[in-house]
């Protein structure tokens, strides 16, 4: 393998002009479309190979294939987090004004994944007439979050890839609830893959404590760098996935460990009174 070549590779993968408006806009939206290429990618692999998808109702088929995307993305997350945090020495040695080239690139691309999702949830919410608080404040928050990237070239990438890193939880959510729809709740592979999931919840809240440490020991320097309202729209979406979002969310799955539901839709039932199938397990709908 010749490693000289795969640098100039990977290189030229990341080198763009990132001061121009174009480039970032068209990084977004390269987001936005190519996680929306997962989503029916996803609806398209799923119709064929699985009989419980083909079975769900729309809404928990529109849920499935968010929960493959969310997936997807939460693995160029960990992976991109996972490197500031550890390896990339630049970042090591400054933590509120560095930029790198291929931060600039996943940071673009993940704005438009939070695009694509504030899209599919506000989408979802007027057609299956829903609302889940908790979704759409993380989601806006993510998406403003990011937004000020795009707008504000100046502003530190380390924060943001912290940031991504939160989504470490996504794969092991994905796959927690496919296999409860399929049945799979009592298998050996689900609740170790609970526990996995469980973990990195907890992860999750340690994450957010050493972002708030950066962003305190450094209170000035990242209040200019960001400047005011970005600076609020961060501190807000801290302050929420610290206070609210990551305890009510640890609680949900650990209680989900020993009572394998799936909480975003308890109340489906089958027409004409007849039993229900719920997460793979068949109870009798009561009188009323």
């Amino acid at each position: 393998m010749n490693l000289e070549n795969n640098g100039v590779l990977s290189k030229s993968i990341f080198a763009w002009d990132y001061v121009l408006w174009e480039v970032r806009l068209k990084l977004v939206a390269a987001g936005f479309f190519l996680y929306l290429g997962v989503f029916y990618l996803s609806h398209y692999l799923s119709s064929r190979i699985s009989s419980t998808y083909r079975s769900l109702p729309a809404k928990e088929k529109v849920f499935w294939n968010l929960a493959a995307t969310r997936g997807i993305f939460g693995i160029q997350s960990c992976v991109a987090g996972l490197w500031a945090l550890l390896l990339d020495p630049v970042f090591q040695a400054d933590k509120v004004y560095s930029q790198q080239e291929w931060s600039w690139f996943n940071c673009l691309i993940a704005s438009g994944f939070f695009l694509l999702e504030n899209v599919a949830v506000h989408v979802s919410n007027a057609v299956f007439r829903t609302f889940d608080f908790f979704l759409v404040v993380h989601h806006f928050l993510a998406f403003g979050g990011f937004f000020g990237l795009v707008t504000n070239i100046k502003s530190g990438h380390y924060i943001p890839l912290m940031g991504m890193l939160l989504e470490m939880s996504t794969p092991f959510t994905c796959i927690s609830w496919m296999l409860l729809k399929v049945g799979w709740a009592k298998t050996l592979f689900w609740k170790a893959n609970q526990w996995v999931m469980i973990h990195m919840f907890h992860c999750r809240m340690i994450l957010t404590y050493h972002m708030w440490w950066v962003c305190i020991s450094n209170w000035n320097a990242v209040l200019e760098n960001l400047g005011l309202l970005h600076f609020a729209v961060v501190f807000i979406g801290m302050s929420a996935v610290t206070l609210v979002l990551n305890p009510y969310w640890t609680y949900k799955k650990t209680q989900q460990l020993v009572c394998p539901i799936d909480w975003n839709f308890t109340n489906r039932t089958m027409r004409n009174g007849s039993s229900k199938k719920l997460n793979g397990e068949t109870y009798q709908k009561k009188a009323l």
